[in-house]
Parts: C-alpha cells; structure tokens; sequence
C-alpha cells in the first residue's frame, strides 16, 4: 500500500480543513467563503479517496487477479466505485 503516513497526513489535513470550516461557519463568515471550503475539502477526501483506491487495485486486486479469485475481486471493486461516484 502507499505510504500509509502519507494518507494520513493527508487525512489530519483534512480534518484541519473541516474544523476550521466550522469555526468560519460559527462565526458567522460570508456563506460563499463557507461553500468554498466545503468544496476544496470534499476535493482532498475524493484525492484520499483515489489514493486509496489505486493502492486498493495495485495490491489487493492485483493478488486476487493472480490467485485465481479475480472476478469476486473485481465485483467488489465496481460495487465500491458505484457507491463512491453515487456519493460525490
């Protein structure tokens, strides 16, 4: 898998982002700026997201592609992308 530390780090940015979007929402900031960076944090999860993906098709599908379990490992990668491009 990817450098774990990497996601990670990219994760506690994230989480950085969303706090400080509710401490501008709290205090009453402009509602475009708000929405701005709503929308540049849900850009960083869907970045992790793929992140985590390629990782997830480079290693566990890959295994499963060679081991002779590809189809089951490919079925539960296309119900995973359903749902994550049904959600964005």
């Amino acid at each position: 898998m990817r450098d774990r530390e990497e996601v990670v780090a990219r994760l506690r940015k994230i989480e950085g982002q969303v706090a400080g979007i509710r401490r501008m929402y709290e205090g009453g900031r402009y509602c475009i700026d708000v929405l701005d960076q709503l929308s540049a944090a849900r850009a960083a999860l869907g970045s992790v997201a793929m992140l985590i993906l390629e990782d997830h098709v480079n290693t566990c599908v890959a295994d499963a592609l060679e081991g002779g379990d590809g189809r089951a490992k490919a079925a539960e990668l296309l119900a995973t992308v359903r749902r994550f491009v049904r959600s964005v």
